[in-house]
């Protein structure tokens, strides 16, 4: 009976004692049971994983050689498989396809290259089983010179005649010039004479986008209807293309547009760097219209209800600029703006220091209050394996993975596909079209929008056609989605991985955030949330062994991590415990460490409580000796 109570005793002792151990790290744990909903006031886009469909380049399912939406459809189990919350169509329009999509005839109806209109029925049918939203492309720039307004409006059709930027040009020595000396994104003069009307018509780029006139409430209406007619076809939201470009400046008093000012660092007088485009981009009434665009999602959604629909702005203008799209005291604006540092800011040779700056450039920039995304890739830029490394992939997806809010993922990052040569005889991008061969390839975009890699089978499982619209890259045996499944540490499982762990933690996706240098080489970022465990995302950038005491930089992490993510560079192993005081990054290695839970968590009285693992047990053991003693 001694003997039994003493053993209570020494229980007893022992769980004060555990109590006492684990108080230094009261942060440091993980919850073994529900406490409440502690998502309800997260919304679906807010941590969500979105990925970019360029459709042309996605699946073809006829054989033409062309992705379309058939394609997609069949396709978007995969997305559901690498833990895709929603996925923006680049565009599906009407088009003849000048510039692939972004040249506008009609803009509610599917361009016959890409199926019809029962085809994205359909789409979307699948996309609602799988629950993987859709985003559409909006682009409100300018429409095709093919679409039926700008046809009427050239004819002088009272109800469009405004539609577009018209102008009859200055008249100098009896000679007619365009209106002022703005150039084309794809060069040259951003004017185009038009025979029939006898004008000249605006366009920001190719000739064949003549651009909208915004500053007819006529127009304005129109293109919202438009935002109207697809929110009615049930997608979740629109990226809005070239948003800085929508409005120029209005004519002076005389009817007469201000020439922009040149830069000194461009001699070539056809380039679109040539000038200082002061006048053509950001004015200040483009963030009205962004936020007169969002009124009428929030319009639709108070009307129609269900979950919140959403803007994604395209904008790479000046970072003061990009947080007013956000929106205001008064107005609600894009939840979106497209944060494109790690594309523009990022280089090969960029140390751990200038990744910090650059995640925090927007952090200490954002308002109050609103989600950060962060962009690696897309269309338009070269792959992220080709600007900063293929040996960087993992660590590039592991850093926007944990990094707090959305993270947009361009189709074919996720496996590690680069840029591929195109010659001049298959170039087909207006941007390095409008130049010459001796140059085309510092304007083409054609290189990342290649054909997506499925299978090491013909045409890398993408078509079964002759030729597909642009050649498929050399290494698709090597790089595609049915090898890279069945290599545990490829880029695509990694990836999936990454978005499995957001997907699981609240810390990832609410949790504080710290990003730090720990050196030259190591970049860290440390997300934690009270009482849920800490994550450390550890990047090496740089080619050398790299050994970090993790405490130095952030004192309150506890002895020991365990790793949950490693890369086919990482010498350390799922599930292996580390020393914070010492820890070993191989070249290009990049990690995500865990704390170790030391509590259990319960709920009592609306509060959570923490209560000791090995208390639990020693609890246990001095309620059985009790027991075994009466």
């Amino acid at each position: 009976m001694i003997k039994h109570r003493l053993g209570a005793l020494i229980a007893v002792l022992l769980q004060v004692i555990c109590l006492t151990w684990s108080q230094p790290f009261p942060n440091y744990h993980a919850d073994f049971v529900s406490i409440g909903d502690r998502d309800s006031d997260l919304k679906w886009w807010q941590t969500g994983a979105f990925y970019q469909i360029y459709p042309r380049s996605f699946k073809d399912s006829n054989g033409d050689g062309v992705g379309d939406l058939n394609g997609i459809a069949e396709q978007l189990p995969y997305l559901k498989e690498i833990g895709i919350t929603a996925t923006w169509l680049s565009p599906i329009f009407t088009s003849p396809m000048a510039d692939f999509g972004y040249d506008i005839a009609n803009f509610t109806e599917v361009a016959p290259i890409f199926g019809t209109m029962a085809d994205f029925d359909h789409l979307m049918e699948v996309a609602k089983k799988l629950d993987i939203k859709i985003i559409l492309d909006f682009v409100p720039n300018h429409s095709s010179d093919e679409c039926e307004w700008f046809r009427r409006s050239a004819a002088g059709d009272p109800e469009f005649k405004d539609f577009y930027v018209w102008h009859p040009g200055r008249m100098e020595n009896g000679n007619r010039h365009p209106p002022s000396n703005w150039i084309s994104v794809f060069r040259g003069s951003a004017w185009q004479w038009h025979d029939g009307r006898q004008e000249y018509y605006l366009h920001q780029f190719v000739k064949k986008q003549p651009d909208l006139n915004y500053r007819n409430p006529k127009v304005r209406e129109t293109m919202s209807n438009v935002l109207r007619f697809w929110l009615a076809k049930g997608v979740s939201g629109f990226r809005i293309d070239a948003v800085p470009h929508v409005f120029e400046i209005a004519p002076d008093a005389q009817n007469q547009y201000r020439d922009e000012p040149r830069n000194d660092w461009d001699n070539d007088p056809e380039d679109y760097g040539y000038l200082q485009h002061i006048y053509t981009v950001d004015q200040p009434e483009t963030i009205d219209l962004v936020y007169s665009w969002r009124a009428v999602l929030d319009s639709f959604q108070r009307e129609h209800g269900g979950e919140e629909r959403i803007l994604m702005a395209e904008t790479y203008s000046p970072i003061d600029i990009v947080m007013q799209y956000y929106g205001n005291a008064t107005a609600e604006g894009a939840q979106l703006p497209f944060n494109f540092l790690l594309i523009s800011e990022l280089s090969n040779s960029s140390n751990a220091h200038a990744y910090e700056g650059t995640a925090l450039k927007w952090l200490q920039h954002m308002p109050q209050g609103r989600t950060a995304n962060w962009v690696l890739g897309n269309h338009d830029k070269p792959r992220v394996g080709s600007r900063l490394g293929r040996d960087r992939v993992d660590m590039l997806n592991m850093l926007t993975a944990t990094l707090p809010g959305a993270s947009v993922t361009y189709q074919g990052e996720e496996l590690g596909m680069t840029d591929v040569w195109i010659s001049w005889k298959d170039t087909v991008d207006p941007s390095a079209c409008n130049t010459n061969p001796s140059i085309y390839e510092q304007y083409s975009r054609d290189p990342e929008r290649t054909p997506f890699q499925w299978t090491d089978a013909q045409d890398a499982g993408f078509s079964n056609a002759s030729k597909t619209w642009l050649p498929i890259a050399l290494d698709y045996k090597l790089v595609n989605v049915e090898l890279e499944r069945q290599k545990p540490l490829s880029h695509l499982n990694v990836f999936k991985q990454l978005w499995q762990l957001r997907k699981q933690s609240n810390t990832l996706q609410r949790g504080e955030t710290e990003v730090k240098a720990l050196s030259d080489a190591v970049l860290a970022v440390k997300r934690g949330l009270e009482h849920d465990s800490t994550f450390l995302t550890l990047l090496n950038i740089y080619d050398g062994v790299e050994t970090i005491n993790l405490r130095q930089s952030f004192p309150d992490l506890p002895p020991e991590l365990k790793v949950v993510v490693v890369t086919e560079r990482s010498q350390v192993k799922v599930g292996d415990l580390i020393n914070s005081t010492s820890l070993q990054l191989q070249p290009k290695d990049s990690l995500i460490l865990q704390s170790t839970s030391s509590y259990y968590s319960y709920a009592t009285n609306g509060e959570s409580r923490l209560l000791p693992v090995l208390g639990v047990y020693l609890w246990l053991a001095q309620v059985a000796l009790y027991l075994s003693s009466r």
